[in-house]
């Protein structure tokens, strides 16, 4: 009787500690997420659904100070949403702009299931992008919006200044991708260069097909980057990305539930459709805005030297590149502290025109 009151004890004493430890985890979680929903004085901190293009979709605006320029943050992927963890850098940049992070259709916080079997296309997006602009001019208040796009977020952001010059102030690339197809062809013969001499290496190499993305392809890819100390966030984070998770101020219980429950194939299907490759930018480099770049010198996964080719072709009214050294293709991660540095140059170069 004894042996099994001192287990239950034990027992008790457990269960305890443990329910102390989530008390105390959800006690600052609430402290966190209540710091960072503040608004700032005289800013802007929002979040809500708006109408876009006939679906429900999520963004975030938040400002120092509301007399800013605005700036519109487009992520990447296709599909690669990052409202869990883009608060923290972005608002590095909020106190010279207003920054608007918007989770792209049918991902992130505005991922609908019944959206799935919808099938994106160019048009879409661009409707999409032109809509969301449109909203913000009027909500804001502003003739214009400066775009900043992140990998496919740079190949749409740059298609949207073209199409629409009259809605913005400047274009801002980071980790640009230019041609998709080229730029998986350039990486395989990256690769194959990597390679001489490791046999193992070249059996992935053999699985590349920058003609027909598959998954074998992005596989054989990410696991050569990852290997050669190329891959995305080869350099780690220079905040704390735990943190960040936990004290997200724009995410609830369900909408954590709501991401691991998400299906992507629909962006999958996209990512190797003929409207993906039809973003490209070759031949397209007569800009009527300003047209900055900011790439790592390691990014091999939107490949820098092929983006810098690029600039060398663009005309516009002013131009310039940014080239972060060691960087890979999550510099906003990896570097965000040099990364806002770089803005805020950019935001006082355009101010002082």
């Amino acid at each position: 009787m004894k042996k099994k009151c001192t287990i239950f004890n034990i027992l008790k004493w457990i269960a305890f500690v443990i329910l102390a430890l989530i008390l105390t985890f959800f006690l600052v979680r609430a402290i966190g997420k209540a710091i960072y929903s503040k608004t700032p004085d005289g800013g802007i901190n929002e979040s809500m659904y708006i109408d876009v293009n006939g679906s429900k979709q999520w963004i975030n605006i938040y400002g120092e100070d509301t007399d800013n320029p605005v700036l519109l943050y487009l992520h990447g992927g296709p599909g690669s949403a990052t409202s869990d963890i883009d608060y923290v850098f972005t608002r590095k940049w909020a106190d010279v702009y207003t920054v608007v992070t918007w989770d792209q259709r049918n991902c992130g916080k505005s991922y609908d299931a019944q959206q799935n079997d919808i099938v994106l296309t160019r048009e879409l997006f661009m409707t999409d992008g032109k809509e969301v602009t449109e909203f913000l001019l009027d909500y804001l208040s502003k003739d214009k919006i400066t775009v900043l796009g992140h990998s496919w977020g740079s190949v749409f952001g740059a298609n949207l200044v073209l199409e629409y010059p009259e809605y913005y102030e400047c274009f801002i690339g980071t980790g640009q991708l230019v041609d998709y197809l080229e730029n998986e062809e350039a990486f395989r013969q990256e690769a194959i260069l990597w390679a001489e001499g490791d046999e193992e290496t070249l059996n992935l190499v053999d699985q590349l097909t920058p003609d027909k993305i598959t998954m074998e392809h992005i596989n054989a890819r990410n696991t050569i980057m990852q290997k050669y100390g190329c891959d995305m966030m080869a350099n780690g984070s220079d905040y704390n990305l735990a943190a960040t998770i936990i004290f997200n101020p724009n995410y609830s219980v369900t909408d954590w539930i709501n991401y691991f429950k998400r299906d992507m194939r629909v962006y999958l299907d996209f990512f190797a459709s003929e409207e993906f490759a039809s973003f490209s930018l070759k031949d397209r480099v007569d800009y009527q805005v300003p047209f900055y770049n900011i790439n790592g010198d390691k990014d091999y996964q939107t490949n820098y030297k092929l983006a810098q080719e690029y600039f060398e072709e663009v005309n516009a009214p002013y131009k310039q590149m940014f080239l972060m050294k060691n960087m890979t293709h999550g510099l906003l991660e990896s570097d965000s502290e040099g990364f806002s540095e770089i803005i805020h140059q950019i935001a006082k170069t355009e101010r002082e025109k």
